[in-house]
């Protein structure tokens, strides 16, 4: 089996699934929306959820299904739920080995790294054939831990969190899978919003979960490179055609890495070369 290419835009949205009335305001708002039958729906709304999914479909090109985890009581009504629809990708909550992937093989599947256990099994679990993307939660991981916040007063994580971002991240970088950024939960602070969408953007992640629409665009904005950096990137591939190997560009050495950047930067933009 090829690995299904990950192919969603940078800002992703979810919305609760026990609410069909947000369903298409979510998806005309993000890239995509996140259609979540786990924590965003409580334990007495959850088979409400599983029939709203089911009876208000959408593009199943730009919808991803976060199921509940596989020691949930709720696992196997939500893959039956799944399975009366058209929906093909499906994002699996609290993972923590590649047996929490039973079920979800004939999906494109993104499991969802958010405890301790799940963070040291992300190899494992970006290593299937099926699995499109890897995505981090700070939340459930200090939870967890028996730890109380994920970030440091002023906004910034705190090290543990960080740490296992980058595990996830380089996990599915190995693997040939995308990766995932975590929910910014601070919903007044776009600008911090912003400075991880752009960190993200930076050193590869494909997209950036969002909770509130308000996010979408500082999302979509983060992940888009400045024209200078677009410039630059067209500019150092053009002069490559004419060099052999190592050269010097603007007074910066420019090697083989530094044309995949340049490659990817482009990509972000939308042009092709």
């Amino acid at each position: 089996m090829i690995r299904p290419a990950f192919r969603f835009g940078p800002a992703l949205l979810f919305c609760p699934a026990d609410r069909p009335d947000r369903y298409a305001k979510a998806l005309d708002r993000a890239d995509a929306v996140i259609l979540d039958l786990e924590d965003a729906v409580a334990g007495e709304a959850k088979q409400s959820a599983r029939d709203a999914l089911v009876a208000h479909p959408l593009d199943p090109e730009r919808v991803i299904v976060r199921i509940n985890p596989a020691r949930s009581p709720h696992r196997e009504a939500d893959l039956v739920a799944l399975a009366a629809t058209a929906y093909r990708t499906v994002m699996v909550a609290k993972c923590e080995g590649p047996e929490d992937l039973v079920g979800v093989a004939g999906y494109e599947a993104i499991p969802l790294c958010e405890t301790a256990s799940g963070v040291i099994a992300a190899p494992l679990l970006a290593a299937p054939a099926n699995v499109c993307a890897l995505m981090w939660g700070a939340e459930d991981l200090v939870a967890s831990l028996g730890g109380t916040s994920s970030r440091h007063p002023d906004g910034r994580y705190r090290d543990v969190p960080r740490s296992a971002r980058s595990r996830v991240l380089m996990s599915a970088g190995a693997a040939g899978a995308a990766a995932i950024d975590a929910v910014h939960l601070d919903l007044g602070d776009l600008e911090g919003l912003r400075d991880e969408a752009e960190d993200a953007a930076a050193v590869g992640f494909a997209a950036t979960a969002c909770v509130h629409p308000a996010q979408v665009d500082v999302v979509r904005r983060a992940y888009l490179p400045s024209a200078e950096r677009v410039a630059w990137a067209r500019e150092v591939l053009d002069a490559s055609t004419a060099e052999r190997g190592v050269f010097s560009f603007r007074g910066v050495m420019v090697d083989g890495p530094v044309l995949a950047q340049a490659e990817a930067t482009l990509r972000r933009a939308g042009e092709r070369r």
